[in-house]
């Protein structure tokens, strides 16, 4: 084996154990950098036994006791008048009964890349398929029954007909016992709603009470199990963020059929469910103690996500409020980033600045699944999104971000590449080395030591350039799969969504036969791949023709056909990731071919293809007969 293939075992190996080695001592290091589970979560407390109850650290001498909440209905109610909303990004509707945002769909997102696909539909009633909502209600304290205060089905009077971003919608309900309940839903341009309750009391007796708004799902919802992607619940409170996917979420203890778990949170936070590329998300005030409440009920299976605000003690006459806010809708990064309002030090590099109107939602921008290599993949993002603004064309921008981390770890080839062809240079004298030594396999390793010291070249430098690209790959595919900015995202010609696989095929000659290709994610769509995939082949088989073949023969049949191997493995790849490896392979190709070439090594392209297609001789045909005694 010469040293070439060693160098790249090497590197191989050690990239790996760099890879196990940040899995493993990573939370352990930096454990507020890490998601976790919460269903592994000591930290956390069971929901108490009525599944409402006031938190755990809520002491019953010092605070009113609070009537449980009637639970959410897993049936229909009857229908009740609805509030229109309309923005620029999204439409629905609100039903007056509870007040629920159970009708939203997101205007400028499709199913599918044909505008006739219809656009997503986010949240949708009870009675509906997959239902999916949230609603905005109070917990009655001492001296208040359930009926006193606004519940999931309270019938709410509208004095308005429309909810757009110009103009607030304005809802109002009144108690048996005097209590005034006026609520102002807002909607911002993107996908932020603000739900404000005010509340007066008008009785004789003070009102003692606490808002809680929930995100409920009826079912599990359909999944796209992608392993690099985190759908379920997701939470931060106090700076830790936690996710536990749904199965998680079931394995709750168990107390009188329903499932639950309580966090505390002191100063900020926010809790939700995250898909693939959507996201519903409660968000009370900031800068405030809040409860944060995951629940499974087993019987109705229904999912929630409840935060839960601190009481208020109105007394007659006086009036109080309160909000929460609500996120529903894609998680672009731009958008998300500007809620958090708390620029990095790479924002105010390129001239960010804290807005002073907007509220700021601590760590908001974690809720997109950056991955434990979040080092990696959020500046990649940055520097991606940073281009597609300039250039417009994202298989571009993909092309020019592959330029740049080239750019960066060019030294490491640089210097790779100069001891790869001084190794070359020394390979008579290894040679004779060899002879010398025989069989004494020390005399060897000394003196080839000897030899590499004098001639200063490191034979591991090889594999220096290996070692940043491993990661850099994985963090590039970890945003092409989870970014929406890269959903539906075109290049060129047929290369309109470059978070799928590429969708030309070999079955139809790339559309030129007059069928369709294969189904996408079936065993003939592996088999007959895309244009894309092949050109990454070639590719690969091209920087491979640099060096001559192996003079092992398996060796050389070995490494012969691995670029048509990795061409059929990665070619089920998104077709992004796959445009970036033919990019950084091109690249590589170019630059190693020059610095070869600079070294008086010019590569002889064309005589190494040739003599890797002679037949191998035998081995043991080319030994030296014993001779007789």
């Amino acid at each position: 084996m010469d040293d070439q293939n060693k160098n790249l075992i090497l590197a191989t190996v050690l990239s790996f154990l760099v890879i196990v080695g940040w899995f493993v001592a990573g939370p352990l290091l930096f454990p507020s950098w890490f998601p976790t589970d919460t269903a592994q979560n000591p930290a956390l407390t069971a929901l108490p036994k009525d599944a409402t109850a006031a938190a755990p650290t809520q002491a019953a001498s010092a605070t009113p006791a609070f009537q449980p909440t009637a639970p959410l209905a897993a049936t229909a109610a009857a229908e009740a008048p609805r509030l229109m909303v309309d923005t620029a990004k999204l439409s629905g509707s609100i039903s007056m009964r509870g007040g629920r945002l159970d009708d939203l769909s997101l205007k400028t997102y499709h199913k599918t890349v044909d505008p006739a696909s219809g656009t997503v539909q986010l949240l949708s009633p009870v009675g509906k398929d997959s239902p999916y909502y949230a609603v905005f209600a109070f917990r009655p304290g001492d001296g208040l029954n359930a009926e006193d205060v606004p519940g999931f089905d309270t019938e709410w009077q509208a004095a308005s007909g429309t909810l757009d971003s110009d103009h607030p919608a304005k809802l109002t309900w009144t108690s048996a016992k005097g209590l005034v309940f006026t609520r102002t839903i807002a909607i911002d341009h993107n996908y932020m709603f603000t739900v404000t309750d005010t509340v007066e009391n008008k009785g004789t007796a003070v009102a003692n009470l606490a808002p809680i708004g929930v995100i409920a799902r009826h079912g599990l919802p359909k999944l796209e199990k992608i392993y690099v992607v985190h759908e379920g619940l997701i939470r931060r409170t106090d700076g830790v963020l936690q996710e536990s996917k749904y199965s998680a979420i079931t394995g709750l203890p168990d107390l009188e059929g329903v499932k639950g778990e309580v966090l505390e949170a002191k100063v900020d936070g926010w809790i939700g469910f995250t898909d693939h590329y959507w996201m519903t998300t409660m968000v009370p005030q900031q800068g405030q103690p809040f409860t944060a409440v995951t629940k499974y009920t087993s019987g109705s299976e229904i999912y929630q996500a409840e935060v839960r605000q601190p009481l208020m003690s109105i007394a007659p006459g006086a009036s109080a409020t309160t909000s929460i806010q609500l996120f529903a809708g894609a998680k672009e990064w731009e958008t998300i980033h500007a809620y958090q309002n708390d620029p990095s030090w790479l924002d105010w590099l390129l001239g960010e600045r804290v807005d002073p109107n907007r509220p700021q939602i601590a760590g908001f921008i974690d809720s997109i699944d950056w991955g434990w290599f979040f080092f990696l993949t959020k500046p990649i993002f940055r520097m991606l999104h940073f281009l597609h603004g300039i250039i417009g064309n994202m298989g571009l921008s993909i092309i020019a971000l592959t330029f740049i981390l080239k750019l960066l770890v060019f030294p490491l080839v640089y210097k790779s590449s100069v001891s790869m062809a001084r190794m070359k240079e020394l390979q008579p004298e290894l040679e004779a080395l060899k002879e010398r030594a025989g069989d004494d396999k020390q005399k060897l390793q000394r003196d080839m030591m000897a030899l590499y010291k004098e001639k200063k070249v490191n034979p591991a430098a090889g594999c220096l350039p290996i070692l940043p690209q491993i990661p850099i790959f994985f963090s590039l595919y970890k945003v092409i799969f989870v970014t929406i900015e890269l959903r539906q995202s075109s290049f060129f010609g047929w290369l309109n969504d470059l978070s799928v696989p590429d969708t030309s095929s070999l079955m139809n000659l790339f559309g030129l036969l007059p069928w369709a290709g294969p189904e996408a994610g079936t065993m003939l769509a592996t088999v007959f791949i895309g244009l894309l995939p092949i050109l990454l082949g070639i590719s690969m088989w091209f920087q491979q023709k640099l060096n001559p073949a192996p003079t092992d023969p398996v060796q050389g049949q070995i490494l012969g056909w691995m670029p048509w191997v990795f061409m059929f493995m990665l070619g089920r790849f998104a077709s992004g990731l796959v445009l970036y490896w033919i990019t950084n392979n091109t690249i590589t190709f170019t630059q190693q071919y020059l610095i070869m070439w600079s070294h008086g090594k010019r590569p002889d392209i064309f005589g190494n293809i040739m003599s890797a297609r002679k037949k191998p001789t035998s081995t043991a045909a080319n030994l030296p007969s014993k001779p007789k005694k």
